[in-house]
């Protein structure tokens, strides 16, 4: 169990900094375009079109961080407020829950994939092929499934931390 939960941490590292790296080429296509048009006043057709190819990237990848750092409002605000072992069972149902939306991105979203055969058109010059996007889609499921084989040892962690005070049961930050 160790050694998978080692897979899931780097894995986790890895998706944090691709988060970054679409993160810094929005910065940075978006800049551009406003530097373009501060200097001549005209616009260039393909910033907006290519700073939006990584909005999906973003969006699903953060899910996955956010999962394995036990991150969610609602659910935490929720599991809070119940007694222990009322918190154990919602959040094993909570895990099953995230493990048939896992299957259903891999199943689903690689079907999606398969079938997009479009090219985006973000300018004459700049085409890109739709899979870039929806490619992210399986991705993502795979990546929550990786995560979910610790979902026992996850569902063991929180149990051993106070949610309330951040601190484990024991008094360590």
């Amino acid at each position: 169990m160790q050694r998978l939960r080692q897979i899931s941490d780097v894995l986790n590292h890895l998706v944090i900094l691709f988060c970054i790296a679409c993160v810094l080429s929005m910065l940075a296509v978006s800049f551009i375009g406003a530097f373009y048009q501060a200097l001549t006043g005209d616009a260039l057709s393909w910033t907006y079109s290519l700073a939006r190819q990584f909005i999906p990237w973003i969006g699903l990848l953060s899910i996955t961080i956010a999962f394995k750092n036990g991150e969610h409002i609602a659910m935490t605000v929720l599991t809070n407020n119940v007694a222990p072992k009322i918190r154990f069972i919602l959040e094993a149902l909570s895990l099953m829950a995230i493990a048939i939306l896992a299957i259903i991105l891999i199943w689903q979203g690689a079907l999606f994939t398969l079938d997009s055969n479009q090219l985006v058109m973000i300018s004459d010059q700049i085409q890109i092929s739709q899979r870039w996007v929806t490619v992210s889609v399986p991705l993502t499921g795979f990546i929550l499934f990786i995560h979910l084989i610790c979902g026992r040892d996850l569902l063991e962690q929180s149990n051993k931390i106070d949610h309330i005070t951040c601190q484990n049961v024991e008094g360590e930050k």
